[in-house]
């Protein structure tokens, strides 16, 4: 059993159906005004790069570029208002596997685009958009990695080496703290942040299907979570004095200027790092969560997907643009410049400082993120923070199960 559209959803397979067109068409000199929007902050600087470039070889279309803070939140108004963008570089979450569904997405089943992309990537957004509803909705992009980021230099003072199992991890967190240091600079001012050992941990320990059991009913958070949210507490122990006082931004900063020997987040925080302190020497790997290391995998997904509005007026300028973005020298330049990695076939992230990472990709150790599979609306990350500054397992445990019922059922 596939979990219900919610309210949402279905709004927009309503005004779809009654609604046609979207908020482009010709501008005053002529030029066709192609909308782009995308959910993410840290790649601004990298896609207005890359239109610049798109609008220099078609010099006959112009793209209007939106990039909003909480942009989940204004794309959903948006669909509602069917102010529906042209073009969506969004995330291959819950979200995605909604509008696939609602059918306000151009199907791209039978394109040549589809080609360029790893199989991969595209049976993981097919179990999103699930079994009911035939198509390929977008193109998965690039791909993101949770992984603990390491101090290389504070590792090589401390003699630590990268663990490959939980006990080991355990051993160089209390080696850290013994030395005097912050083992992991937390960020959960950040409710989200947290998400990234959630993933990290529940990605293994609960298993690759959860999200599909819990919806059948043959499992709960209760039933799956319990180790997740002990090993979830553990982890906080090695913080530093306010973990829940800082936020993501000034965490990035903190790490780059030496505070904290690691740092739990996506491969999308090391720009972030390297603009604060260009020369950091920095190594990662992905969190060793049992003390086996052949169960230990890499949480893996689609972090951007190219998606085009199925009643666009501009459907061939949208594809003129998805064409220069699926070329393999601008998905290397977009790779290069995120830190990111590619669904692109042939296109390989080769920075050295993912050389702790490259095996899991070589011998596809790799699991994906599972709250990309929760229900959307479900707020997570919130009942996640909550956890963490409370404490009480069983009733995060439960909060999560009923929440996620709650979304199911609307």
């Amino acid at each position: 059993m596939r979990k219900k559209w919610t309210i949402f959803a279905a709004g927009i397979a309503l005004s779809a159906s009654i609604l046609a067109g979207c908020s482009s068409g010709e501008s005053e000199d002529g030029k066709t005004t192609l909308t782009l929007f995308s959910n993410k902050s840290e790649n601004i600087n990298t896609y207005k790069g890359l239109i610049e470039e798109f609008e220099s070889e078609n010099p006959d279309i112009n793209v209007k570029f939106d990039s909003p803070p909480e942009a989940e939140t204004v794309l959903r108004t948006k669909l509602i208002k069917n102010d529906i963008p042209d073009v969506m570089l969004i995330a291959g979450n819950a979200t995605y596997g909604e509008l696939g569904r609602a059918g306000v997405l151009e199907d791209f089943s039978d394109s040549d685009l589809i080609d360029s992309v790893q199989p991969s990537y595209l049976e993981m957004i097919d179990r999103l958009v699930g079994p009911e509803k035939d198509g390929v909705y977008g193109l998965p992009y690039a791909t993101n990695a949770n992984t603990v980021i390491y101090n290389k230099q504070k590792f090589e003072e401390l003699g630590l080496q990268v663990p490959k199992t939980w006990d080991e991890f355990i051993s160089v967190l209390e080696k850290s703290k013994d030395a005097g240091e912050i083992p992991i600079y937390f960020t959960l001012k950040d409710a989200w942040t947290g998400m990234i050992s959630l993933n990290s941990l529940g990605g293994v320990l609960a298993g690759e299907e959860f999200a599909q059991q819990k919806s059948s009913g043959k499992t709960s958070f209760v039933k799956s979570y319990d180790e997740v949210a002990d090993k979830l507490l553990t982890l906080t122990e090695y913080g530093h004095d306010d973990n829940f006082g800082t936020a993501y931004g000034d965490g990035n900063n903190a790490f780059a200027n030496g505070e904290g020997v690691m740092y739990i987040q996506g491969n999308w925080a090391i720009p972030e790092i390297l603009k604060a302190n260009p020369d950091m020497e920095l190594g990662v790997f992905p969190m060793p969560v049992t003390n086996d290391p052949e169960k230990n995998k890499l949480i893996s997904g689609v972090d951007v997907l190219l998606s085009v509005s199925k009643d666009s007026e501009h459907k061939k300028e949208a594809e003129r643009f998805l064409q220069f973005m699926l070329e393999k020298e601008t998905a290397k330049r977009y790779i290069d410049e995120q830190k990111a990695f590619s669904a692109i076939e042939g296109v390989y992230q080769e920075d050295p400082v993912f050389e702790g990472i490259k095996e899991n990709f070589e011998q596809d150790k790799i699991t994906s993120f599972q709250d990309h599979y929760y229900p959307a609306g479900m707020g997570a990350e919130n009942i996640l923070q909550e956890f963490l500054i409370s404490k009480k397992k069983d009733a995060f445990l439960k909060k999560m199960d009923r929440e996620w019922e709650k979304v199911e059922d609307r």
